[in-house]
């Protein structure tokens, strides 16, 4: 992982130097974007923060605003000792690449999805790199099994509508779309599975298609599935494309908010 600027113990300090953090105060001039590991400046470019959160540290990296949003990622405790243990920023960041060479980001892209004549709202979601599951150490992509077992349903026909995911919602308010909810944990409201860092505008098609369903569709692909289209009709044949070869899932979900 490049561009670890500095490594923060002792996590009592809270949401508020998190949000200190993210917001770009401690940004350098020049950085390795921990994305797509390019040289970045942030001076001359808008650059993202990223904070990488374990049970009792936290480190702090950097990235092209371009590639990825700034964001608060949990991240394994053991996967950060290193890095903490190190003494300068450049061997902070050799130990986390080691540790933990890439960390996926979940893209999301919303678009309208003709089924039975009729245009749904849906969100495709996307991870950037592969998931493995949590406390497995391995590498391989669990994605879709891990969606499988919240409730999500294998798509084998895009013209069938999903089913619904309960305890599920995506929160969208003023036109723009803010999170995916769903169940918090022991079945205490709701917590956010995904949150964008800044609120994504939908265009008015889509938010008076929600408005009229309240309902959302949301596909999940593994990474390199779907990409990023320019058009709908160029989603939809990447979608049904992924369906086709057996790595799509979707659910559908009430809509929060309007």
């Amino acid at each position: 992982m490049q561009g670890v600027s500095g490594v923060a113990e002792d996590r009592d300090a809270g949401d508020e130097e998190a949000d200190r953090l993210l917001a770009g105060d401690n940004a350098p001039g020049s950085y390795d974007c921990t994305s797509c590991r390019t040289p970045g400046d942030s001076e001359q470019e808008r650059t993202s923060t990223v904070l990488f959160v374990g049970e009792e540290t936290a480190v702090l990296a950097f990235a092209h605003a371009s590639c990825i949003p700034s964001q608060v990622v949990q991240v394994a405790e053991d996967q950060l000792q290193g890095a903490v243990a190190s003494i300068t920023a450049a061997d902070a960041a050799d130990a986390l690449s080691a540790a933990h060479p890439e960390q996926a980001v979940l893209g999301v892209t919303s678009g309208l999805v003709l089924i039975d004549g009729e245009l749904h709202p849906a969100l495709v979601v996307e991870p950037t790199a592969p998931v493995a599951r949590p406390g497995s150490g391995g590498l391989t992509d669990e994605f879709l099994s891990l969606l499988s077992e919240q409730g999500f349903h294998p798509v084998e026909d895009l013209n069938t509508k999903p089913a619904a995911l309960p305890g599920w919602s995506v929160l969208v308010a003023m036109g723009q779309l803010h999170s995916v909810l769903q169940p918090g944990p022991g079945g205490a409201g709701q917590s956010a599975w995904w949150q964008a860092h800044q609120p994504l505008q939908v265009t008015e098609g889509w938010r008076a298609a929600a408005n009229k369903s309240h309902t959302v569709l949301v596909f999940a692909a593994p990474v390199g599935s779907i990409g990023q289209q320019p058009r709908e009709d160029l989603l939809r044949d990447a979608l049904e494309k992924a369906a086709a070869n057996g790595r799509l899932v979707a659910a559908a979900m009430p809509l929060a908010g309007t």
